[in-house]
Protein backbone atom coordinates (compact mmCIF):
# COMPACT_ATOMS: atom_id res chain seq x y z
CA UNK A 1 0.00 0.00 0.00
CA UNK A 2 2.79 2.40 0.97
CA UNK A 3 4.43 1.81 -2.11
CA UNK A 4 1.42 2.11 -4.32
CA UNK A 5 1.32 5.54 -3.00
CA UNK A 6 5.01 6.24 -3.90
CA UNK A 7 4.95 5.57 -7.38
CA UNK A 8 0.99 7.03 -7.88
CA UNK A 9 2.51 9.90 -6.41
CA UNK A 10 5.28 10.24 -9.04
CA UNK A 11 2.96 9.87 -11.60
CA UNK A 12 2.32 13.95 -12.19
CA UNK A 13 5.75 14.46 -13.31
CA UNK A 14 5.34 12.72 -16.68
CA UNK A 15 4.05 16.35 -17.59
CA UNK A 16 8.27 17.84 -16.15
CA UNK A 17 9.70 15.92 -19.39
CA UNK A 18 9.39 12.91 -21.57
CA UNK A 19 8.63 9.38 -21.54
CA UNK A 20 11.53 7.85 -21.30
CA UNK A 21 13.39 10.27 -19.08
CA UNK A 22 9.90 10.44 -16.93
CA UNK A 23 11.31 6.45 -16.74
CA UNK A 24 14.58 7.35 -15.82
CA UNK A 25 13.43 9.57 -13.28
CA UNK A 26 11.65 6.98 -11.25
CA UNK A 27 14.56 4.89 -11.27
CA UNK A 28 16.66 7.47 -9.51
CA UNK A 29 14.51 8.63 -7.45
CA UNK A 30 14.42 4.90 -6.21
CA UNK A 31 18.07 4.20 -6.52
CA UNK A 32 18.36 7.51 -4.79
CA UNK A 33 16.80 6.44 -1.68
CA UNK A 34 17.98 3.67 -1.73
CA UNK A 35 21.73 4.30 -1.52
CA UNK A 36 20.59 7.04 0.73
CA UNK A 37 24.04 9.06 2.67
CA UNK A 38 26.14 7.60 -0.32
CA UNK A 39 23.94 9.03 -2.77
CA UNK A 40 24.99 9.98 -6.43
CA UNK A 41 24.08 8.53 -10.19
CA UNK A 42 26.75 5.62 -9.77
CA UNK A 43 25.71 4.57 -6.43
CA UNK A 44 21.99 5.15 -7.16
CA UNK A 45 22.32 2.23 -9.80
CA UNK A 46 24.14 -0.10 -7.44
CA UNK A 47 22.06 -0.15 -4.81
CA UNK A 48 19.37 -0.90 -7.77
CA UNK A 49 21.19 -4.02 -8.90
CA UNK A 50 19.30 -3.91 -12.31
CA UNK A 51 18.94 -1.46 -14.74
CA UNK A 52 17.09 -1.92 -18.10
CA UNK A 53 19.31 0.79 -20.06
CA UNK A 54 22.73 1.54 -20.40
CA UNK A 55 24.15 3.51 -17.64
CA UNK A 56 25.37 6.55 -19.50
CA UNK A 57 21.87 7.11 -19.78
CA UNK A 58 20.96 8.15 -16.90
CA UNK A 59 24.26 10.29 -16.82
CA UNK A 60 22.96 12.01 -19.57
CA UNK A 61 19.24 12.42 -17.61
CA UNK A 62 21.11 15.00 -15.54
CA UNK A 63 23.44 16.30 -18.03
CA UNK A 64 21.69 16.63 -21.26
CA UNK A 65 18.03 16.22 -20.30
CA UNK A 66 15.77 18.18 -21.69
CA UNK A 67 13.93 19.21 -18.82
CA UNK A 68 13.40 21.96 -16.62
CA UNK A 69 14.27 21.89 -12.77
CA UNK A 70 12.02 24.87 -11.91
CA UNK A 71 8.58 22.49 -13.88
CA UNK A 72 9.94 19.75 -11.48
CA UNK A 73 9.77 22.08 -8.36
CA UNK A 74 6.59 23.38 -9.42
CA UNK A 75 5.05 19.62 -9.19
CA UNK A 76 6.78 19.31 -6.12
CA UNK A 77 4.47 22.08 -4.83
CA UNK A 78 1.63 20.67 -6.13
CA UNK A 79 2.23 17.53 -3.65
CA UNK A 80 3.28 19.47 -0.59
CA UNK A 81 0.80 22.05 -0.65
CA UNK A 82 -2.16 20.62 0.63
CA UNK A 83 -0.12 19.89 3.91
CA UNK A 84 0.74 24.22 4.04
CA UNK A 85 -1.02 25.58 6.72
CA UNK A 86 -4.21 28.16 5.83
CA UNK A 87 -3.27 31.44 4.67
CA UNK A 88 -0.47 32.96 3.69
CA UNK A 89 2.32 30.12 2.18
CA UNK A 90 5.18 30.42 4.69
CA UNK A 91 8.36 30.35 2.07
CA UNK A 92 11.78 30.24 3.21
CA UNK A 93 15.02 31.41 1.98
CA UNK A 94 18.65 30.82 2.59
CA UNK A 95 22.06 29.70 1.03
CA UNK A 96 24.40 26.28 1.88
CA UNK A 97 27.60 25.06 0.56
CA UNK A 98 28.15 21.49 -0.88
CA UNK A 99 31.59 21.04 -0.40
CA UNK A 100 33.38 20.08 -3.16
CA UNK A 101 37.11 18.90 -4.31
CA UNK A 102 39.76 18.88 -7.67
CA UNK A 103 40.20 21.12 -10.25
CA UNK A 104 37.29 21.87 -12.96
CA UNK A 105 34.55 21.96 -11.08
CA UNK A 106 31.52 24.19 -12.93
CA UNK A 107 30.88 26.82 -10.47
CA UNK A 108 32.64 25.77 -7.79
CA UNK A 109 34.95 28.39 -5.74
CA UNK A 110 36.24 29.44 -2.46
CA UNK A 111 33.14 30.43 -0.14
CA UNK A 112 32.59 31.84 3.74
CA UNK A 113 32.55 28.82 5.72
CA UNK A 114 29.65 28.91 8.05
CA UNK A 115 30.79 26.30 10.13
CA UNK A 116 34.87 26.74 10.11
CA UNK A 117 36.25 27.23 13.65
CA UNK A 118 37.76 30.56 12.37
CA UNK A 119 35.65 33.84 12.26
CA UNK A 120 37.31 34.25 8.19
CA UNK A 121 37.29 30.25 7.51
CA UNK A 122 36.80 29.75 3.94
CA UNK A 123 35.93 26.43 1.91
CA UNK A 124 35.84 25.63 -1.72
CA UNK A 125 32.55 24.27 -3.30
CA UNK A 126 28.82 25.18 -5.00
CA UNK A 127 27.07 27.45 -2.95
CA UNK A 128 23.23 26.58 -3.34
CA UNK A 129 20.39 29.49 -2.93
CA UNK A 130 17.15 27.61 -1.90
CA UNK A 131 13.73 28.38 -1.53
CA UNK A 132 11.66 26.10 0.30
CA UNK A 133 7.93 26.32 1.65
CA UNK A 134 6.58 25.38 5.00
CA UNK A 135 4.57 22.38 5.97
CA UNK A 136 2.95 20.21 8.64
CA UNK A 137 3.51 16.57 8.72
CA UNK A 138 1.26 14.34 10.23
CA UNK A 139 2.86 13.33 13.95
CA UNK A 140 5.46 16.04 14.11
CA UNK A 141 5.46 18.75 16.13
CA UNK A 142 7.69 21.00 14.12
CA UNK A 143 7.78 22.83 11.29
CA UNK A 144 9.07 20.87 8.33
CA UNK A 145 10.92 23.23 5.55
CA UNK A 146 10.54 20.87 1.73
CA UNK A 147 12.89 22.60 -0.37
CA UNK A 148 11.02 23.13 -3.87
CA UNK A 149 13.53 25.39 -6.20
CA UNK A 150 17.41 26.27 -6.52
CA UNK A 151 19.80 28.41 -7.96
CA UNK A 152 23.81 28.35 -8.15
CA UNK A 153 25.55 31.09 -6.86
CA UNK A 154 28.61 31.90 -8.99
CA UNK A 155 31.43 34.28 -7.84
CA UNK A 156 33.09 36.57 -10.21
CA UNK A 157 36.51 35.88 -8.70
CA UNK A 158 38.33 33.11 -10.96
CA UNK A 159 40.83 31.13 -8.97
CA UNK A 160 44.18 30.79 -10.70
CA UNK A 161 47.40 28.51 -10.01
CA UNK A 162 50.10 27.28 -11.41
CA UNK A 163 51.18 23.41 -12.48
CA UNK A 164 53.50 21.33 -10.53
CA UNK A 165 56.04 22.40 -13.80
CA UNK A 166 55.52 25.50 -13.31
CA UNK A 167 52.60 26.57 -15.97
CA UNK A 168 49.70 28.87 -15.55
CA UNK A 169 45.97 27.02 -15.37
CA UNK A 170 42.71 28.17 -14.04
CA UNK A 171 41.40 26.27 -11.21
CA UNK A 172 37.76 27.42 -11.31
CA UNK A 173 35.37 27.48 -13.94
CA UNK A 174 31.79 28.86 -14.75
CA UNK A 175 32.81 31.91 -12.89
CA UNK A 176 30.22 34.12 -13.87
CA UNK A 177 30.98 37.84 -15.72
CA UNK A 178 30.23 41.30 -14.79
CA UNK A 179 27.48 41.08 -16.68
CA UNK A 180 25.66 38.23 -15.76
CA UNK A 181 26.19 38.17 -12.29
CA UNK A 182 23.81 37.90 -9.50
CA UNK A 183 24.22 37.93 -6.07
CA UNK A 184 22.49 35.60 -3.66
CA UNK A 185 19.69 38.00 -2.53
CA UNK A 186 19.02 38.74 -6.42
CA UNK A 187 18.99 35.18 -6.71
CA UNK A 188 16.38 34.95 -3.82
CA UNK A 189 14.20 36.93 -5.89
CA UNK A 190 14.36 35.14 -8.68
CA UNK A 191 13.02 32.12 -6.78
CA UNK A 192 10.53 34.05 -5.40
CA UNK A 193 8.80 35.06 -8.69
CA UNK A 194 8.51 31.74 -9.88
CA UNK A 195 6.86 30.46 -6.97
CA UNK A 196 4.54 33.54 -7.31
CA UNK A 197 3.99 31.81 -11.09
CA UNK A 198 3.39 28.42 -9.75
CA UNK A 199 0.79 29.79 -7.22
CA UNK A 200 -0.63 32.39 -9.57
CA UNK A 201 -2.00 35.97 -7.97
CA UNK A 202 -4.52 34.78 -5.79
CA UNK A 203 -2.63 33.35 -2.80
CA UNK A 204 0.06 35.48 -0.55
CA UNK A 205 3.63 34.49 0.39
CA UNK A 206 5.35 35.00 3.29
CA UNK A 207 8.88 35.00 3.16
CA UNK A 208 11.40 34.34 5.42
CA UNK A 209 14.91 34.93 5.70
CA UNK A 210 17.70 35.89 7.79
CA UNK A 211 19.73 39.24 7.60
CA UNK A 212 21.51 38.76 4.29
CA UNK A 213 18.17 38.61 2.45
CA UNK A 214 16.98 42.04 4.41
CA UNK A 215 18.83 44.55 1.66
CA UNK A 216 17.42 46.55 -0.64
CA UNK A 217 17.69 44.18 -3.43
CA UNK A 218 15.18 41.93 -1.73
CA UNK A 219 12.61 44.32 -0.23
CA UNK A 220 12.18 46.49 -2.92
CA UNK A 221 11.89 43.82 -5.26
CA UNK A 222 8.97 41.35 -4.23
CA UNK A 223 6.29 40.30 -6.00
CA UNK A 224 2.77 41.15 -5.93
CA UNK A 225 1.13 39.58 -2.79
CA UNK A 226 4.13 39.05 -0.96
CA UNK A 227 5.44 39.97 2.34
CA UNK A 228 8.80 39.84 4.19
CA UNK A 229 9.87 39.35 7.17
CA UNK A 230 13.48 39.09 7.99
CA UNK A 231 16.42 40.41 10.75
CA UNK A 232 17.11 44.00 11.10
CA UNK A 233 21.12 45.42 11.64
CA UNK A 234 20.74 47.14 15.51
CA UNK A 235 22.55 50.28 14.15
CA UNK A 236 20.08 50.77 11.51
CA UNK A 237 19.06 54.30 10.36
CA UNK A 238 15.16 54.71 10.94
CA UNK A 239 13.01 57.34 9.81
CA UNK A 240 9.41 58.18 10.87
CA UNK A 241 6.88 58.36 8.41
CA UNK A 242 6.95 61.48 5.63
CA UNK A 243 4.19 64.32 7.22
CA UNK A 244 1.47 65.14 4.61
CA UNK A 245 2.05 67.71 2.45
CA UNK A 246 0.35 71.09 3.38
CA UNK A 247 -2.15 72.50 1.07
CA UNK A 248 0.31 75.34 -0.06
CA UNK A 249 3.38 73.13 0.07
CA UNK A 250 5.22 73.54 -3.45
CA UNK A 251 8.00 70.87 -4.73
CA UNK A 252 8.96 67.03 -4.45
CA UNK A 253 6.68 65.67 -0.97
CA UNK A 254 9.14 64.27 1.00
CA UNK A 255 9.74 60.89 1.22
CA UNK A 256 11.09 60.18 4.80
CA UNK A 257 10.35 62.29 8.02
CA UNK A 258 12.43 62.63 10.88
CA UNK A 259 15.38 60.42 11.92
CA UNK A 260 14.46 57.99 15.00
CA UNK A 261 16.52 56.16 17.83
CA UNK A 262 18.59 53.06 15.94
CA UNK A 263 17.26 49.77 17.44
CA UNK A 264 20.63 49.66 19.53
CA UNK A 265 19.72 53.35 20.67
CA UNK A 266 16.06 52.08 21.50
CA UNK A 267 16.99 49.34 23.87
CA UNK A 268 19.19 51.37 25.52
CA UNK A 269 16.16 53.36 26.92
CA UNK A 270 14.52 51.59 29.43
CA UNK A 271 10.92 52.54 29.20
CA UNK A 272 8.15 51.59 26.94
CA UNK A 273 8.83 47.65 26.99
CA UNK A 274 5.97 45.03 27.02
CA UNK A 275 5.72 41.55 27.77
CA UNK A 276 4.14 38.54 26.06
CA UNK A 277 4.54 34.58 25.54
CA UNK A 278 5.14 33.34 21.53
CA UNK A 279 5.36 30.06 20.25
CA UNK A 280 9.40 30.01 19.31
CA UNK A 281 11.17 26.48 18.27
CA UNK A 282 8.16 24.74 20.15
CA UNK A 283 8.08 26.02 23.18
CA UNK A 284 6.11 28.65 25.20
CA UNK A 285 9.23 31.86 25.32
CA UNK A 286 8.57 34.69 27.53
CA UNK A 287 10.15 38.07 26.23
CA UNK A 288 10.19 41.94 26.42
CA UNK A 289 9.37 43.59 23.00
CA UNK A 290 9.20 46.91 21.70
CA UNK A 291 7.28 47.86 19.07
CA UNK A 292 6.88 50.56 16.20
CA UNK A 293 5.86 51.62 12.62
CA UNK A 294 8.70 53.42 10.53
CA UNK A 295 11.32 53.70 7.88
CA UNK A 296 14.11 51.79 6.91
CA UNK A 297 14.90 53.75 3.69
CA UNK A 298 18.38 51.91 3.21
CA UNK A 299 16.95 48.85 2.81
CA UNK A 300 13.33 49.08 2.18
CA UNK A 301 12.83 52.65 0.29
CA UNK A 302 9.28 54.05 1.35
CA UNK A 303 7.27 50.56 2.70
CA UNK A 304 6.16 50.95 6.13
CA UNK A 305 7.53 48.43 8.42
CA UNK A 306 6.36 46.52 11.80
CA UNK A 307 9.73 46.97 13.40
CA UNK A 308 10.17 44.49 16.80
CA UNK A 309 12.52 45.04 19.31
CA UNK A 310 13.04 41.77 21.16
CA UNK A 311 14.61 41.17 24.96
CA UNK A 312 14.94 37.79 26.74
CA UNK A 313 13.82 38.84 30.37
CA UNK A 314 16.63 36.42 31.68
CA UNK A 315 19.34 38.20 30.06
CA UNK A 316 20.68 34.94 28.66
CA UNK A 317 20.63 36.15 24.82
CA UNK A 318 21.15 39.70 23.08
CA UNK A 319 18.73 42.21 21.92
CA UNK A 320 17.53 41.78 18.45
CA UNK A 321 15.55 43.16 16.21
CA UNK A 322 13.21 41.81 13.49
CA UNK A 323 10.82 43.84 10.54
CA UNK A 324 7.91 43.09 8.35
CA UNK A 325 7.21 45.04 5.21
CA UNK A 326 3.20 44.63 6.12
CA UNK A 327 2.83 47.19 8.71
CA UNK A 328 -0.54 45.47 10.39
CA UNK A 329 1.34 42.31 11.34
CA UNK A 330 1.01 41.50 14.79
CA UNK A 331 4.56 41.04 16.60
CA UNK A 332 3.81 37.28 17.77
CA UNK A 333 2.81 36.39 13.95
CA UNK A 334 6.58 38.22 13.22
CA UNK A 335 8.56 36.11 15.51
CA UNK A 336 6.60 32.89 15.00
CA UNK A 337 6.70 33.18 11.62
CA UNK A 338 10.52 34.34 11.74
CA UNK A 339 11.31 30.62 13.85
CA UNK A 340 10.14 28.70 10.94
CA UNK A 341 13.41 29.81 9.36
CA UNK A 342 15.44 27.35 11.54
CA UNK A 343 13.60 24.35 9.66
CA UNK A 344 15.19 24.76 6.38
CA UNK A 345 18.58 24.72 8.14
CA UNK A 346 17.46 21.06 9.38
CA UNK A 347 16.15 20.16 5.83
CA UNK A 348 19.99 21.19 4.75
CA UNK A 349 21.63 19.13 7.34
CA UNK A 350 19.23 16.03 6.50
CA UNK A 351 19.97 16.38 2.61
CA UNK A 352 23.45 16.30 3.48
CA UNK A 353 23.40 13.51 6.33
CA UNK A 354 21.31 11.19 4.58
CA UNK A 355 20.57 12.14 0.57
CA UNK A 356 24.32 12.81 -0.01
CA UNK A 357 23.75 16.49 -1.29
CA UNK A 358 27.83 16.96 -1.37
CA UNK A 359 28.34 13.44 -3.12
CA UNK A 360 28.22 14.57 -6.67
CA UNK A 361 31.14 13.93 -8.67
CA UNK A 362 29.66 16.48 -11.31
CA UNK A 363 31.86 18.98 -13.29
CA UNK A 364 30.01 20.28 -16.22
CA UNK A 365 27.12 23.00 -16.00
CA UNK A 366 24.04 20.99 -16.29
CA UNK A 367 25.13 18.11 -14.61
CA UNK A 368 25.81 20.15 -11.60
CA UNK A 369 22.95 22.38 -11.29
CA UNK A 370 20.98 19.21 -11.49
CA UNK A 371 22.91 16.09 -9.53
CA UNK A 372 23.62 17.47 -6.63
CA UNK A 373 20.34 19.51 -5.94
CA UNK A 374 18.53 15.92 -6.89
CA UNK A 375 18.80 15.31 -3.08
CA UNK A 376 16.56 18.09 -2.44
CA UNK A 377 14.05 16.45 -4.94
CA UNK A 378 14.36 12.88 -3.15
CA UNK A 379 14.15 14.90 0.47
CA UNK A 380 11.03 16.45 -0.85
CA UNK A 381 9.62 13.70 -2.13
CA UNK A 382 10.23 11.45 1.05
CA UNK A 383 8.45 13.93 2.76
CA UNK A 384 5.57 14.06 0.92
CA UNK A 385 5.29 10.60 0.97
CA UNK A 386 5.10 10.39 4.81
CA UNK A 387 2.36 12.84 5.06
CA UNK A 388 0.20 10.94 2.73
CA UNK A 389 0.54 7.47 4.34
CA UNK A 390 3.79 7.03 5.76
CA UNK A 391 2.72 7.95 8.99
CA UNK A 392 0.11 5.37 9.41
CA UNK A 393 2.93 2.75 9.61
CA UNK A 394 5.22 4.71 12.43
CA UNK A 395 6.39 3.97 14.74
CA UNK A 396 4.84 0.17 14.00
CA UNK A 397 7.65 -1.04 11.48
CA UNK A 398 10.15 0.99 13.19
CA UNK A 399 12.13 -0.50 16.18
CA UNK A 400 12.13 1.31 19.37
CA UNK A 401 15.32 2.86 20.71
CA UNK A 402 15.54 2.35 25.13
CA UNK A 403 17.92 4.90 24.75
CA UNK A 404 15.07 7.55 22.91
CA UNK A 405 12.85 7.99 25.98
CA UNK A 406 11.15 11.13 25.62
CA UNK A 407 11.16 10.65 21.89
CA UNK A 408 7.35 11.28 20.50
CA UNK A 409 7.53 12.42 17.05
CA UNK A 410 9.27 10.64 14.28
CA UNK A 411 12.37 12.38 12.69
CA UNK A 412 13.24 12.89 8.98
CA UNK A 413 15.43 9.86 9.10
CA UNK A 414 12.54 7.75 10.46
CA UNK A 415 10.57 8.99 7.29
CA UNK A 416 13.23 8.05 5.58
CA UNK A 417 13.87 4.09 6.64
CA UNK A 418 10.20 3.94 6.58
CA UNK A 419 10.10 4.56 2.71
CA UNK A 420 13.48 2.74 2.22
CA UNK A 421 12.03 -0.45 3.63
CA UNK A 422 9.15 -0.13 1.61
CA UNK A 423 11.42 -0.22 -1.25
CA UNK A 424 12.96 -2.95 -0.02
CA UNK A 425 10.25 -5.19 1.09
CA UNK A 426 8.37 -4.95 -2.33
CA UNK A 427 11.48 -5.22 -4.76
CA UNK A 428 9.97 -3.00 -7.71
CA UNK A 429 12.20 -4.53 -10.35
CA UNK A 430 13.11 -1.93 -13.47
CA UNK A 431 13.62 -3.89 -16.06
CA UNK A 432 13.32 -3.91 -19.65
CA UNK A 433 9.38 -5.77 -19.74
CA UNK A 434 8.11 -3.50 -16.69
CA UNK A 435 9.04 0.15 -17.78
CA UNK A 436 8.14 -0.53 -21.82
CA UNK A 437 6.97 2.63 -23.23
CA UNK A 438 3.83 3.85 -21.81
CA UNK A 439 1.39 5.79 -23.44
CA UNK A 440 -0.35 7.37 -20.44
CA UNK A 441 -0.65 8.06 -16.73
CA UNK A 442 -3.00 5.62 -15.96
CA UNK A 443 -0.98 2.71 -17.86
CA UNK A 444 1.73 3.54 -15.25
CA UNK A 445 -0.09 3.24 -12.22
CA UNK A 446 -1.78 0.41 -12.90
CA UNK A 447 1.14 -1.08 -14.17
CA UNK A 448 2.91 -0.40 -10.77
CA UNK A 449 -0.16 -1.91 -9.13
CA UNK A 450 -0.03 -5.00 -10.69
CA UNK A 451 3.64 -5.48 -9.71
CA UNK A 452 2.99 -4.80 -6.08
CA UNK A 453 -0.03 -7.48 -5.73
Amino acid sequence: MELNSFHDMLVPFLTVSSQPSFCNFVLLVEGWILAGARAMTSTALTALGKFPKHFATYYRFFSEGAWCPDALGAALLQLVLPFASPGPVVAVVDDTIARKTGKHIWGANVHHDPLGFLPNALCFGHNWVVLAVVIRVPLVDRFVAVPLYWRLYRSRKARAGKTPRGKGESKTTGASSAKDHRTRPQLAVELLHVLRNALGPERFIHVVGDSAYSGKSVTRHLPDRTVCTSRMSMTAALYALPPVPGPRQNGRPRKKGARLPSPQQGAADATGWRNAIVRLYGHDVPIRYKTQIALWYNSAGTIPLRIVLVRDPKGRRKDDCFFSTDSAINVQTILETYAQRWSLEVAFRDSKQTLGLERSQARTRNAVQRTGPFAFVTYTLTVAWFSRCGHLTYPRRLQHMPWYRHKAAPSFADMYHLLRMALLQQRFSHTLVHIKALKNPKDFINHALKLVA
